[in-house]
């Protein structure tokens, strides 16, 4: 590694709770969604091509030209995705901006969901090629850091969701949900709180099973990038097959369970929505305002 990569590094060991916090919510095929847990958009929008190398290079310990070569297509994918995606995300908020005044339901939230999906693969798609690109080159070695870092993912997972007792897992599920909320409508009451609870209690989304399935997908990225190592040419057809198996997941029962959950957290949303006060629903319009805001001026730079 280059010089600077090395003083990256040294300030990576001092930053543990900000690596953490990276390695759970930045990876290339779904690094918009980062902006909705920062204070400023724009100043998070404009430092991802280096955080999603940041977070690459921790999993897999490029070398000096291999990291030229990253950084040049994390460039391109920014530079596409600035041009043609901000926009579309900017008309989506300006729709929610007038949903956000009135009740909605389950169906209209699961429909916003869905669109939000279609935009991520859509971006998810966008970078199989350059990953492609990449993949025959990454060593042995870098397999195995590969493995070394999925294996802190799962344990922050298990640390996360699967210890503790029912009512601890559930507090903290709560205390996050609480959290995120909370950056929208302003403070939640102890009603609206309690409102959570009750859906967090009922929902049918399973930690261990959830879990399961991250380890499938670890190892299905693993195999395939074996594949691309020894046959090239076939990179490209391996990692697609293996994007595919993260929006449909082969796993008996598996997708019949995460549509359920997702049916689930729609309802949970238009159930917290609906009882927010005009206070909170005004303060959730000017929150979707300054977003779009920050998108057509973040779409206008280039």
């Amino acid at each position: 590694m280059s010089t600077s990569f090395a003083i990256d590094r040294q300030a990576r060991r001092g930053g543990a709770r900000l690596r953490r916090i990276i390695a759970r919510t930045l990876v290339v095929l779904g690094v918009v969604t980062t902006l909705v847990a920062c204070t400023t958009a724009r100043f998070a929008y404009n430092q991802a091509p280096h955080l999603s190398h940041w977070w690459l290079d921790n999993h897999f310990d490029f070398s000096d030209a291999q990291s030229v070569q990253v950084r040049d297509e994390i460039d391109g994918f920014f530079s596409w995705h600035r041009r043609e995606e901000l926009p579309t995300y900017a008309g989506l908020l300006r729709q929610w901006q007038a949903m956000a005044l009135r009740d909605v339901t389950a169906d209209e939230v699961c429909t916003q969901f869905e669109a939000i999906r279609g935009r991520l693969w859509s971006a998810g798609e966008r970078v199989i090629e350059p990953f492609a690109r990449i993949a025959p080159q990454l060593s042995a070695a870098q397999l195995e850091n590969l493995q070394r870092r999925q294996a802190r993912s799962n344990s922050s997972f298990e640390r996360d969701f699967l210890r503790g007792t029912r009512e601890q897992r559930l507090q903290r599920r709560l205390d996050t949900t609480v959290e995120r909320s909370e950056r929208f409508y302003g403070a939640l009451s102890q009603e609206q709180r309690a409102l959570l609870r009750q859906w967090l209690e009922k929902s049918p989304w399973d930690a261990q099973r959830t879990q399961a399935e991250r380890r499938r997908r670890q190892t299905d990225l693993l195999q395939a990038l074996q594949t691309a190592q020894r046959e090239p040419t076939q990179a490209e057809a391996a990692l697609r097959a293996h994007a595919q198996s993260l929006l449909r997941s082969p796993t008996p029962g598996y997708q019949a369970h995460s549509e359920a959950a997702i049916r689930h957290g729609c309802a949970q949303f238009a159930a917290l929505h609906n009882s927010t006060t005009p206070a909170q629903r005004e303060q959730l319009v000017r929150s979707l305002q300054s977003y779009e805001s920050d998108f057509h001026t973040l779409s206008a730079q280039r």
